[in-house]
């Protein structure tokens, strides 16, 4: 699985709710507007669903924009705390992980037999 590795890059989480359906322009135009940052910065920029069960996040890489989405299948991503707008990249990994990084524990691991 790729995930970030550089911990030079900041991590700016998005406070509200994120469309899932919204793709590359959609969250670039979030980060300008919204966030009053910049997209193609050395960040990475991270947005959750409502349900909490899925993330994406932004990221420019010297030619374009890299996004990596992930969907939860039985559990939820933990809530944050609202006053941490920025995350490092190990904590994010953690939240990956399954880790509520505020209170240091894991999801229980999911497997399948079948796809239903």
């Amino acid at each position: 699985m790729i995930r970030p590795s550089n911990h030079s890059l900041k991590v700016y989480l998005y406070a509200s709710p994120m469309d899932m359906r919204k793709q590359i322009d959609g969250l670039a135009t979030t980060v300008e507007h919204d966030m009053h940052l910049n997209p193609s910065g050395k960040s990475l920029f991270v947005f959750m669903n409502k349900r909490r069960d899925k993330i994406k996040v932004l990221v420019w890489e010297k030619n374009g924009y890299v996004l990596w989405y992930k969907r939860l299948e039985k559990h939820r991503f933990a809530k944050l705390k609202n006053d941490r707008p920025t995350l490092s990249v190990k904590e994010l990994n953690m939240l990956l992980d399954g880790y509520d990084i505020d209170k240091f524990k894991p999801h229980d691991a999911v497997n399948f037999d079948h796809i239903a």
